[in-house]
């Protein structure tokens, strides 16, 4: 059976996408996807890269996904979609990378620094 896979990353979300032909179907952790982004609108962008090239009944999508937040996770799915769809068909490049779906956000929680409150904020200045 063909089975396409990406990585995504995200903040320090990791998520492995495998795409495989089907009906639509995604679970992400053994759950279904709805059930585990429950109530949460914007779970929808980690399928926009299938919603682009028009492919979002043909595959069914099995996700694990571990650490972060559910937003960190959502943007690591989306990122492990694209790269699963380039596996499936490399001319798809030229329509999900205008849309920015296979660039990796680099952002990371900046470390707390000794002597300040958080990692710039620093304790208030008294003059006298």
């Amino acid at each position: 059976m063909e089975q396409y896979y990406g990585t995504g990353r995200r903040k320090t979300s990791v998520a492995r996408v495998f795409l495989r032909p089907g009906s639509g179907k995604v679970t992400v952790n053994g759950q279904d996807f709805h059930e585990y982004f429950q109530g949460l609108v914007r779970a929808m962008a980690a399928l926009e890269p299938l919603r682009a090239v028009d492919a979002l009944g043909r595959f069914d999508a099995y996700i694990t996904v571990k650490g972060g937040g559910k937003t960190g996770q959502i943007d690591a799915i989306k990122l492990g979609v694209a790269r699963a769809l380039l596996q499936y068909n490399a001319d798809l490049r030229a329509r999900l990378k205008p849309l920015g779906f296979l660039t990796r956000d680099a952002r990371e929680v900046e470390r707390k620094k000794y002597g300040k409150h958080k990692a710039r904020r620093a304790p208030q200045y008294s003059k006298r």
